[in-house]
Formats: C-alpha cells, sequence, structure tokens
C-alpha cells in the first residue's frame, strides 16, 4: 500500500473495511459520510453521485463519493433496496470533551441489510420486514426455516418436507433476506427467489451451538415450552437468524422474548401462483392495493392489525375450532354498540410493537415513548367493552402495562421535541435540580438583571452595570467617578481609561451555574430520559402480548364492519371434504367496484358425489369470476371472516390451487405453454381430496388436437385420481361428455342470451353445458373490423360442414392402460326395456322419461 491509500486516515478506514467485507461502508468525516475504492463507485451508480477522487494529484488517486449525515436514511434506503448491506462507521468523541484528536477514533454501529432495516419508522408499517434462515442438510432431511422480523421481535421456526416446500413458504412470508451456506443459496430450486441472498460459514448452523443460542435469547434451559424438542434443522436455522442480526448487523435483540413453532400443515397451503392470480395481496397488473383482496379487507385500525390481517391471508387456518373462535367474534361484533366504540378505542393506539423493539433497542425517542404511554392508556377502556362478551373474553388484555404508562407520563412533557439530547422533553415540577437548572439557563439574563439592581442600591453606585465578554466572563464595570464607592471585597480585574471592572465570589459562582446550566440541563434531562427507556424496556414483554391482543380484536372487528357493510353471511364449516355449497355466492373484489350494472350472485352446489364439474361458457361470460369467487369465498371462510353470500357450507380445505391464465417466463426459459404445463403438474402432484382446485383452459397454448388431449387427460386424472372438488373452465365442449361416463363429474355453464349475431351476457350459472363458444361475436363486442368479422363468420360456416373431431373414447387415459368398453349383460334389463319400447307410439315427456331410466340402469351396471 502507498500513495493516497497510505496515510493514517485511510488505513484506519481499510482497517474497519476489512471487518465488513461485504457491506459498503459508509465513513462519517464531519457533516459527510464518506465512500472510497469500489465502494465509492458502486454507491456513484445507484445513487447517481458524482465521483470524485481523493487527492486528485497523486499518481493512483483514490475513488471516493459522499452523501450528507442529515441525509442518511433517504440514500440508507436506496442502497439497501437495490440489494445492499452497508455498514455505518461513526466518529467517537474524546472522553471528556477535550481537545480532539488529528485522527478522530470511528468505528462500526451498525451493519444494514434488507432484512435488518435501518429505521422501522421508514417501512411499510402494515407489512413485516422477516429476515429468514434456511437449513437444508441433505436431501433426505427435513428442511429448516427460521424467520425474525427484528422491528417487532417475531421469531418462528418451523421445518418443511423439501427445497419446494421451503421455497413455497419463504414467498409466503414474503421473506426480505435470506441467511444460509453458498450450497444451499446454490440450490435451483431457490432460483430467482426474491430474498436477498446472504451467505454465512456453515458453523452458523450447528444445531448444538443454536439450540444454546436460542435457550439463552429466550432466557430458559430448554425449548420445551414452545413446542421444541430436539436439535433438529428447524433449531438450526432459529440459531442462525440470530446469531446473523446480532453478529452481522450488530443489532440488540433484546425485545426477542418468545418462539413460535408452528407446522405448514396446519394452514391452507397456498402456492406463488395462487396467490397471484387470485390477487391477494397486490394487482396482476399495477401497483397498490386496489383491486386486491387485502385492500378491501384492510379497515384495521392499527397497524398491528393490519400486519396480522396480511398475515391471516396468506396463511388461513385448517383448526376448525380456532375458525370457529374467529367467527364467533365476529358475529359478537355485528352488534353496532359494541363494535362502535371498540373501533373508536383502537384508533388511540400506536403500533406497540415496533414501538416495544424501539425502546428494547434504545432507538426510542421521547415522542415513541409518550405515543406508548398514550397506546397503553387506552386499553383499559378496551378492555371494559368486551370484558362481558363470552366470544371476546379470551383476547380482553387484562395486563395494560398500566405502570410503565404512569411512569412515562409522569417524567414527559405532553408534545416533546424529536431529538433527546437538546433538552425540554423532562416534564416540569418532577426533578428540583432540572427545575433549577431550566430556570437558569432560560432566566440567566433576567437573573443578571435582578443582581445588578440589588448591587446598585447596596453600594450606591447607579451607574454600575454587569457586562459580558468572552475574555472575563461576567463581571461588574465602574466609571472612574464612582470608583471610591467600590467595596472592599471586590476584586479588579481590568483597568480601562474611564472606567474599572471588578468580579467578585457571588458573581462568578452564579456565572459558573448560569454558563453551565444548559449543558448540564441537557446532560441531565438525556440521562433522566435514558433512565425511563431502561425501565420502560423492562415491560417489553407485557407490551408485546398486549399488542397481539390488540391486533386480533382489530382484526376481527374488521370483519364485522366488513360483514355488516357488503352483506356477508357466517360460513359452515364441515369435515366432509366433497361439501361444497354456495348459495347466492358474490366475488367480493368485483361487486365492491363501481360497476355500470349490479353484480350478479350465483349459486355454486356440486351434485351428491360429484367433485368435477366442467365450466363452458363464451369469454366475456364470466366463468374467471365465478372460480375466483368460489376460491375466495373458501378462503375468506378459513381466515376467520364472514363471506360474500347468501349461505356457504364448506369442507375444509387443506390447499387451494388456482390456475388462472399464464404468462412466459423469460428469466427461466419457460413459454407460456410451459409455465401453463408446470402449474398444471403441480395441482395434478399435489392435491388431495381435501383440496379446492380451480383450471382454467387448460391445453389452449397448444395446437388444438394436443390441447385437447391434454385437457381431457387432465380432468380425467382429477375424477378418478384426485378426487378433489374442482372447477375446470374450458371451451373444448368435448368434454362435458365426460358427465356420461363418470358420475364424479357434473357440467355447468354461464348462461347468454343471443339475438341474431348479437349476445347479452347474463353472467348466470346454469346446469349443463354450454353449446357455443361465441367467439365471433365477442370479437365484434371488442370492435374487431366489421370485414374481419364476416370473414371469421363465412370460414366458421365452411369449418362446421366438414367431419369434427370427436371425443376420445373411453379408454383414452394417462392413468391405465386401456381396457375394453364393458358390454351390456345377455340378460340386462336394459336390453328388455329397449325391446319392449315402442318410440313411434311414445310423447316427447315418455320418451325423455324412458331415456333417464336407460341411463340410470347404466350407471348401475357399470358400478358392477
Amino acid at each position: 500500500m502507498g500513495g493516497a491509500a497510505d496515510t493514517p486516515m485511510m488505513r484506519q478506514f481499510l482497517r474497519i473495511k476489512a471487518d465488513a467485507q461485504d457491506a459498503l461502508l459508509l465513513y462519517r468525516m464531519g457533516d459527510f459520510y464518506e465512500m472510497f475504492f469500489d465502494d465509492a463507485r458502486v454507491a456513484a451508480e445507484v445513487l447517481e453521485l458524482t465521483l470524485t477522487s481523493r487527492n486528485k494529484n497523486d499518481p493512483d488517486p483514490i475513488p471516493m463519493a459522499g452523501v450528507p449525515y442529515h441525509a442518511l436514511e433517504t440514500y440508507l434506503r436506496r442502497l439497501v433496496s437495490a440489494g445492499h448491506k452497508v455498514a455505518i462507521a461513526e466518529q467517537k468523541e474524546p472522553a471528556g470533551g477535550g481537545k480532539r484528536p488529528k485522527l478522530m477514533e470511528r468505528h462500526i454501529v451498525r451493519v444494514v441489510t434488507p432484512g435488518v432495516p435501518w429505521d422501522p419508522d421508514a417501512l411499510e408499517a402494515r407489512q413485516s420486514c422477516f429476515l429468514a434462515a434456511i437449513c437444508a442438510r441433505s436431501a433426505r432431511d427435513a428442511v429448516g426455516l427460521a424467520f425474525l422480523d427484528v422491528t417487532t421481535g417475531d421469531l418462528r421456526i418451523t421445518e418443511v418436507a423439501d427445497m419446494a416446500a421451503a421455497r413455497a413458504e419463504l414467498e409466503r412470508m414474503e421473506a426480505r433476506e435470506l441467511v444460509a451456506i453458498d450450497r444451499t443459496l446454490g440450490h435451483p430450486v431457490l432460483a430467482g427467489l426474491a430474498a436477498a441472498p446472504s451467505v454465512v460459514d456453515e458453523a452458523w448452523f450447528d444445531a448444538a451451538a443454536a439450540f444454546q443460542t436460542l435457550c439463552q435469547q429466550l432466557k430458559v434451559v430448554d425449548l420445551l415450552g414452545f413446542g421444541v424438542s430436539g436439535h433438529g434443522p428447524g433449531v438450526a436455522a432459529g440459531g442462525a437468524v440470530l446469531s446473523y442480526a446480532r453478529q452481522t448487523a450488530r443489532i440488540g435483540l433484546d425485545h426477542v422474548r418468545r418462539l413460535e413453532a408452528y407446522t405448514v400443515g396446519g394452514h391452507m397451503v397456498l402456492d406463488e401462483a395462487t396467490r397471484r392470480n387470485l390477487e391477494l395481496l397486490r394487482p396482476i397488473r399495477g401497483t397498490g392495493r386496489k383491486g386486491t383482496l387485502l385492500g378491501l379487507l384492510d379497515r384495521t385500525r392499527t397497524p398491528m392489525g393490519g400486519r396480522m390481517l396480511r398475515e391471516w391471508i396468506v396463511r388461513p387456518l385448517t383448526h376448525r375450532p380456532t375458525l370457529a373462535e374467529r367467527h364467533d367474534a365476529v358475529d359478537a361484533l355485528l352488534d353496532p354498540h359494541l363494535r362502535g366504540p371498540l373501533r373508536d378505542a383502537l384508533v388511540s393506539v400506536a403500533d406497540l410493537e415496533r414501538l416495544a423493539s424501539k425502546v428494547a433497542q434504545e432507538t426510542a425517542n421521547a415522542r415513541d415513548l409518550v405515543a406508548l404511554a398514550t397506546s397503553l392508556r387506552a386499553l383499559p377502556g378496551v378492555a371494559r367493552l368486551i370484558r362481558d362478551e363470552p366470544a371476546l373474553t379470551a383476547r380482553v388484555p387484562e395486563d395494560t402495562v398500566d405502570d410503565a404508562a404512569s411512569d412515562i407520563h409522569f417524567w414527559l412533557v405532553d408534545e416533546p421535541p424529536s431529538a433527546t439530547t437538546e433538552g425540554g422533553i423532562i416534564r416540569a415540577g418532577v426533578h428540583p435540580e432540572l427545575d433549577e437548572l431550566v430556570t437558569l439557563s432560560r432566566e440567566g439574563k433576567g437573573a443578571m438583571a435582578r443582581m445588578e439592581s440589588r448591587e446598585r442600591q447596596r453600594t450606591g453606585i447607579s451607574s454600575l452595570r454587569v457586562k459580558h465578554n468572552r475574555v472575563f466572563g461576567y463581571f461588574l464595570e465602574v466609571t472612574q467617578a464612582n470608583l471610591h464607592l467600590v467595596p472592599d471585597n471586590w476584586i479588579r480585574k481590568q483597568t480601562l481609561s474611564n472606567c474599572e471592572r471588578y468580579i467578585t465570589a457571588e458573581l462568578k459562582e452564579f456565572e459558573e451555574r448560569v454558563l453551565g446550566a444548559d449543558e448540564r440541563r441537557k446532560q441531565l434531562e438525556y440521562q433522566l430520559f435514558r433512565d425511563l427507556r431502561a425501565r420502560v424496556s423492562e415491560h417489553v414483554q407485557r407490551i408485546q402480548t398486549c399488542a397481539r391482543a390488540v391486533a386480533w380484536l382489530d382484526v376481527v372487528g374488521t370483519f364485522a364492519e366488513l360483514a355488516e357493510d357488503r352483506r356477508y353471511v357466517r360460513p359452515e364449516l364441515v369435515d366432509d371434504p366433497d361439501v361444497l355449497d354456495i348459495r347466492g355466492g358474490r366475488h367480493p373484489v368485483v361487486e365492491a367496484m363501481d360497476l355500470e350494472t349490479p353484480f350478479v350472485p350465483n349459486d355454486l352446489v356440486l351434485d351428491p358425489g360429484a367433485h368435477l364439474v366442467i365450466l363452458t361458457g363464451p369469454n366475456m361470460a364470466g366463468k374467471s369470476t365465478v372460480m375466483r369467487q368460489a376460491a375466495l369465498i373458501a378462503l375468506l371462510a378459513q381466515i376467520g371472516a364472514f363471506v360474500p353470500a347468501d349461505s356457504a357450507r364448506l369442507g375444509v380445505c387443506d390447499r387451494l390451487f388456482v390456475r388462472v391464465g399464464a404468462s412466459d417466463d423469460l428469466a427461466r426459459g419457460r413459454s407460456t405453454f410451459m409455465v401453463e404445463m408446470s402449474e398444471t403438474a403441480h395441482i395434478l402432484n399435489g392435491a388431495t381430496r381435501s383440496s379446492l382446485v380451480l383450471l382454467d383452459e387448460i391445453g389452449r397454448g397448444t395446437s388444438t388436437y394436443d390441447g385437447l388431449a391434454i385437457a381431457w387427460a387432465v380432468a380425467e386424472a382429477v375424477a378418478d385420481r384426485v378426487g378433489a372438488r374442482t372447477i375446470f373452465a374450458t371451451h373444448y365442449h368435448e368434454l362435458v361428455s365426460l358427465s356420461q361416463e363418470r358420475t364424479t363429474v357434473t357440467n355447468r355453464h354461464v348462461a347468454v342470451s343471443e339475438h341474431g349475431d348479437r349476445i347479452i351476457f347474463l353472467h348466470a350459472l346454469r346446469q349443463g353445458g354450454a353449446s357455443r363458444s361465441y367467439g365471433i361475436q365477442c370479437a365484434r363486442i371488442a370492435g374487431m373490423p366489421q370485414p374481419v368479422v364476416e370473414r371469421a363468420q363465412e370460414l366458421l360456416a365452411e369449418l362446421e360442414k366438414r367431419p369434427r373431431y370427436g371425443p376420445p373414447t373411453r379408454q383414452m387415459s394417462l392413468f391405465g392402460a386401456p381396457a375394453p368398453a364393458p358390454k351390456p349383460a345377455e340378460n340386462s334389463p336394459i336390453i328388455d326395456i329397449l325391446d319392449e319400447a315402442e318410440p313411434d307410439d311414445m310423447t316427447p315427456r315418455q320418451a325423455h322419461a324412458l331415456l333417464y331410466k336407460l341411463k340410470k340402469l347404466a350407471r348401475k351396471e357399470r358400478s358392477r
């Protein structure tokens, strides 16, 4: 090393940088944070800064870029959003406030990463910020996952079967950053994951060491109290995520006081495609929350409630007793005399979770503590409101941490400044010494004026002045004509041509008190504040418990308000996986839009023994809406909400699959059709009899014959092997014939009204299959040029004269060898009935009845 880099300051920079190799180092220099070498080049590009250099005249100048210290948070967010870690090195003032050394000491105070943010106030208040860790020991073992939100102290661990399930859980939890060893991060299943990767040493995942880390953090001797036994991969991931936050990000974790060990099996599984297709959290097109289920549901009054609602939406339950508790609470809160005051009371409650975390990490300011106290003081009123309601008593926040709220209120002013080191935060009258210092610092000039008046009267020197300069401080100035009146105990400090200056013991003592009062006042106030914050931090776990209770009440109150406003009803959940009985069902998001015509409700009821619905009808008629509303009604029921329907009786779903539409996945080199096939394969391999499956237009991405064959085979697989409740929307009308061969298949269509060449979409669901797709009529409505429409009609007429490809024979199946079609037995009653029938003598009604009788007999013979 030599040249510009061989200076004390650059040697210090390089030494600090060596301690944070994978982070951009912001090195505090006065009013700026400077970056050097490659860090400067990267930051200049990301932040659009001017790249300069240090020691420009040196043969090898050092690249340099900087940002003002007061704009740190803005630049930090941009760097972290771009996927970078950022280490912040601060200057350290010399002890005792002495003379500054030539090179000030500096050290890293924090490493900011995507999963460990700098300022929780800058985050989306209604969204969690999870740092994740993954432990994958071998292909045969379970995969351990851990999630830590350092802004709330929320720590969770789980174990899943394989890497595919791990990826699904990481996506569901919306992890911002993933801690793992290099080999795990390189697994092909994790390719393209949104979470920023952070490579650590394999020793971080040592199970025994991780177990001790968790026990020490939670102050226990074992983890049985949290439902954890042994040293599994989930424990290893939990220890790693804690170690990363503490050692790499250098953040305090005193607020992490509890551990949630959960199983994915206790929740309805929603894969990424399903979450996207149902637009649960974000729209398929555009940004924001408009048009999403979250945007419709989120009427929560608190940030904690908003985060809990978001989690409930992507983590529906399968445990009926817990869902019954939520539904009971919603039922109770339909009473406006109970719900209204409760909702109003929650408006006064700030983000208890994140405030408690800031207190524990010693980053809370006086305003944060006042907000915390105000929030806690609202909780007794909340408790009183719901104490006598049986459905809510289990959620009453019994301990409202009144002692901490009173302590804060006693010490702090009602509206403190944001800065904690400049004074003005401690209430008057609570600390005598501080009151005196405040009086001195605020009234120093007045006190000096009073002293001047008193000395004039005592000495008889009417022209006496109390003055101040930097050399002597405060002094008494007397003109030459009055020197004979100067008391003997005054000390002469300076003689001028027309006056002399004196000091007294009283004046010097007062000077020391006045001049140092402001600084001592600030120091004392800050110390009193720190002591208060430390006392409040002892109550963090109690505050977190209150926060969870408030969030739960907030969400069920939101569900009740929505149920009353939108005419939602309580769903009935049963254990029978074949039940899907929705009467007057509506799409919750679509019906809330500003539509030109009223939304048309529909019944969706599965026939006894039938679990596959073949749904036909033209484009724009509403097939996708019917499918999505069934999925959303099931999801709403299993998060504890009421549903948009006249009535709904549903078997609990273990998994929800929605394959609607597709697009290219260019990042992985997959075409639209390949994406469609991959998602369909995922459904066929993962669905169970308790699942709800929605399939839209399977096979349309390839040739007609191939597409029909694939769609037919998929429908057979669902009907014969999977057995899940399924709605299969298609334009392949040949599929309706499946219902003639299988009692497990039924047909529905979305009706239209024809008027010549025109059609009117009725958006009504009817029994049976549609006879046509009305594609040309839809093209006309979409604005297709009239000559093109007319030519399409000519071509359609010609094509319809040609022999049509028929449905595959019964033997066609992807699952099982071909088998000959069964033949009626010689003594079959079907033959006898047909021999006796006289078609020429039958009325249409009699012929219709005979056909149904023959069909019933055929089904009985086939089942033998």
